[in-house]
C-alpha cells in the first residue's frame, strides 16, 4: 500500500511541474505610435491597406501583370517554398510531445575459438561451438516535458512559421508595388515620347520657316543654324526615351516571370485609374496590416521562445525508456511465446552539471537574440510610419505641383504660338522662337515625370500602409 502511495503521489509531483513553463509568455512589446499621420487627425479607421489589388488599381492591363507576377515571380514562388519547408517543421514540432517508437529485429551469429574463454563457455553452456542471437523488439523512448522546455521549442518553430508566411506576404506587397511603379513608369515614357514626336514636327516647321526667311534675306545662315541644333536636340530624345520603353518593358516581364518582350497598354499616364481618397486609417493599425512588420513581431516572439527552450536546457531531465520484444538463442525458438519474451523499463534524471558553461553561454545568447528582435521589431514600426508619413506628403506636394506644372504648360503653348507669330511678322527673332520652344519641351516633359511622380505616390502609400498582398 506504502508502495502504491509513493507511486501516486510521484505521478502527481510530475504533473504538477509539467504544468509549469519555463521563460516568460509573449507579450508585445511598447511602440512609440502617433495619433495620426502628419498631424492631421482622423476618426476614420478605414485604410486603402484593406483593399484588393484588384479594387485599388482599376486598369485592367495593370491588373493582369499584377495577376501574372503573383503567379510566376521567382522571387515569389521561393518565398512560397520557404512557407512550405516551414510547414513540415511545424508538422514535427506538433509531435515533439509525444514519445520516440522504434522497432529493430536482429540476428547474430559468433563463432569463437574453442580454445577461448568464449568458446569454452559456448561449448559447456550451449553445447555448441557458436553462438547465436536473435532479437526482434520495440523500444520507447520519452522525455517528459517537465519544465515545457518542449512547449516553448514548439512555440518558437510555430512562430517561425508565422514569420515565413508574413514576409512572403511582404515580397508580394513589394511585387505588386514594383509592377504597378514599372507600368506607371512605362506611361510616363510613353507620353514623354509623343511630346518628344510632337516637339520634332514643330522644330521641323520652324527650321523650314527659317530657311524660307533665310532665302528670303530676312534672316541669315546663323539663324538656320541655330534652328537646326535645335531639331537635333529634340530629334535626341527619340532613340533615348524609346530605349529607355524597351528596357522597363523587359524589366516588367522578367518581374511577371516572362522573357523579356513588349507591353501591351491602352492608357496613359493622363488616365492612371488610381483612387482620390485615401484614407489610412489610425497608425496603431500598421502593426496589423504590415506583413514585413508582423513578420518581425513574429520574429520577437520565436526568440522568445528560444528563451524559454534554452532555460529548460539548464534543469533537470526526466526520461523514460522502454524495450519489450522476443529474444532466443536458437532461431527454432525465436518465436516461442511467452518463453521468447523479455521487457525491460527504465527511469533516469539527467542534471547538467559541468559542461564548459555551453548551457550558460545558449541562454543569455538567447536572452540577447531576443533583445536583439525587439529592437528590430520596433525599427520595422517605426520605418513603417515614416514610410507612410513621407508618401503623404509626396501626394500633397506633388498634386501642388501638377497643377503649378500644368498652368506652366498652358502658358509656354501660348508663347510658342506668339513666339511664331511674331517671328513671321519680323517682331521676334529666331532665337525668342528657339528658346519658346525650348521651355515648352522641357515643361510639358516635366509635367509627365510630376504625373508620374505622383501615380508612384499613391502606390507608395497604398505598400507603405501594408496594401496589395490581399
Amino acid at each position: 500500500m506504502k508502495t502504491n502511495s509513493i507511486y501516486i503521489y510521484a505521478a502527481l509531483l510530475a504533473l504538477t511541474i509539467s504544468a509549469c513553463k519555463v521563460g516568460k509568455n509573449y507579450q508585445r512589446p511598447a511602440v512609440d505610435l502617433p495619433q495620426q499621420f502628419n498631424a492631421v487627425a482622423t476618426a476614420d479607421t478605414s485604410s486603402i491597406a484593406t483593399l484588393e489589388y484588384k479594387q485599388f488599381f482599376a486598369d485592367t492591363t495593370l491588373q493582369n501583370l499584377i495577376d501574372r507576377g503573383i503567379k510566376y515571380n521567382y522571387d515569389l514562388q521561393i518565398a512560397l517554398k520557404r512557407i512550405d519547408i516551414a510547414g513540415e517543421q511545424v508538422k514535427q514540432a506538433k509531435l515533439l510531445l509525444l514519445p520516440n517508437l522504434n522497432l529493430q529485429v536482429s540476428g547474430q551469429y559468433n563463432r569463437p575459438s574453442d580454445n577461448s574463454l568464449n568458446g569454452k563457455s559456448a561449448s559447456g553452456f550451449l553445447g555448441s561451438n557458436h553462438i547465436e542471437d536473435y532479437n526482434a523488439n520495440l523500444a520507447l523512448t520519452w522525455e517528459l516535458d517537465t519544465w515545457g522546455k518542449i512547449r516553448r521549442q514548439k512555440e518558437a518553430v510555430l512562430a517561425q512559421y508565422l514569420q515565413t508566411y508574413e514576409a512572403t506576404k511582404a515580397v508580394q506587397t513589394r511585387l505588386v508595388s514594383d509592377i504597378a511603379q514599372g507600368y506607371y513608369n512605362l506611361l510616363m515614357l510613353d507620353k514623354q515620347l509623343n511630346i518628344a514626336k510632337q516637339n520634332l514636327r514643330l522644330s521641323d516647321t520652324t527650321l523650314q520657316l527659317t530657311q524660307l526667311l533665310k532665302n528670303a534675306g530676312e534672316v541669315n545662315l546663323l539663324a538656320v543654324q541655330q534652328a537646326d541644333a535645335q531639331r537635333h536636340t529634340t530629334a535626341l530624345l527619340i532613340p533615348q526615351l524609346e530605349q529607355s520603353i524597351t528596357i522597363q518593358e523587359n524589366a516588367l516581364q522578367i518581374l511577371t516571370g516572362q522573357l523579356p518582350a513588349s507591353v501591351t497598354r491602352h492608357t496613359g499616364i493622363d488616365n492612371s485609374q488610381l483612387p482620390t481618397a485615401l484614407p489610412t486609417g489610425v497608425p496603431a493599425g500598421l502593426l496589423s496590416r504590415r506583413p514585413d512588420v508582423r513578420s518581425q513581431e513574429m520574429a520577437l516572439k520565436a526568440a522568445n521562445a528560444q528563451v524559454g527552450a534554452a532555460q529548460g536546457q539548464m534543469y533537470p531531465s526526466l526520461s523514460i525508456t522502454a524495450q519489450g520484444g522476443l529474444e532466443s538463442l536458437k532461431s527454432s525458438t525465436w518465436f516461442n511465446i511467452p518463453a521468447s519474451l523479455f521487457g525491460i523499463a527504465t527511469g533516469s534524471i539527467l542534471q547538467p552539471l559541468l559542461n564548459h558553461r555551453s548551457l550558460k553561454t545558449q541562454f543569455e545568447t538567447a536572452k540577447l537574440q531576443r533583445d536583439q528582435a525587439g529592437l528590430q521589431f520596433r525599427q520595422s514600426v517605426l520605418n513603417a510610419v515614416g514610410e507612410v508619413s513621407n508618401a503623404l506628403v509626396q501626394n500633397e506636394k506633388l498634386q501642388q505641383q501638377r497643377v503649378i506644372a500644368s498652368a506652366q504648360v498652358d502658358t509656354l503653348h501660348k508663347a510658342v504660338k506668339n513666339a511664331q507669330l511674331l517671328f513671321k511678322s519680323d517682331m521676334a527673332n529666331y532665337l525668342e522662337v528657339i528658346t519658346a520652344q525650348t521651355n515648352a519641351l522641357q515643361a510639358e516633359l516635366n509635367l509627365a515625370s510630376i504625373q508620374r511622380q505622383q501615380a508612384g505616390a499613391v502606390v507608395e502609400l497604398y505598400r507603405s500602409l501594408g496594401g496589395g498582398w490581399r
